[in-house]
């Protein structure tokens, strides 16, 4: 495990209605070099939120997305842009620490965005 490795990588945590949705998003921000990777949880998972004053409850796929700090904004537009959510979940959280060769691998894989 490498900390100082992992100084500026991200994970964003996106949630889709459905699975072409979050293949989608998935597909493009690795294609256009915005992540490195992005694992599509294909079992729903449920949620429940408050939406115009009242509880729903929804069958969602969760993306999560890795990528580095430089490249969050047009990560987010990328999402937005794609997603058919008027407020589409998008949370990031700092990777702590992580294997030093997967992280330079991440690294490497979104230098150059399309």
């Amino acid at each position: 495990m490498n900390p100082a490795a992992a100084k500026n990588t991200r994970i964003a945590l996106v949630t889709c209605p459905s699975l072409a949705v979050a293949r989608k998003i998935a597909r493009a921000v690795v294609h256009k070099h915005l992540a490195a990777c992005v694992n599509v949880v294909r079992s729903p998972v449920e949620s429940f939120y408050t939406w115009e004053g009242k509880l729903e409850q929804a069958r969602e796929y969760l993306l999560v997305i890795k990528t580095v700090s430089e490249r969050l904004k047009k990560l987010e537009r990328e999402v937005h842009r794609l997603h058919t959510y008027d407020v589409p979940e998008f949370i990031v959280v700092p990777i702590i620490a992580g294997s030093a060769k997967y992280l330079s691998w991440l690294g490497e894989s979104v230098k150059n965005p399309r």
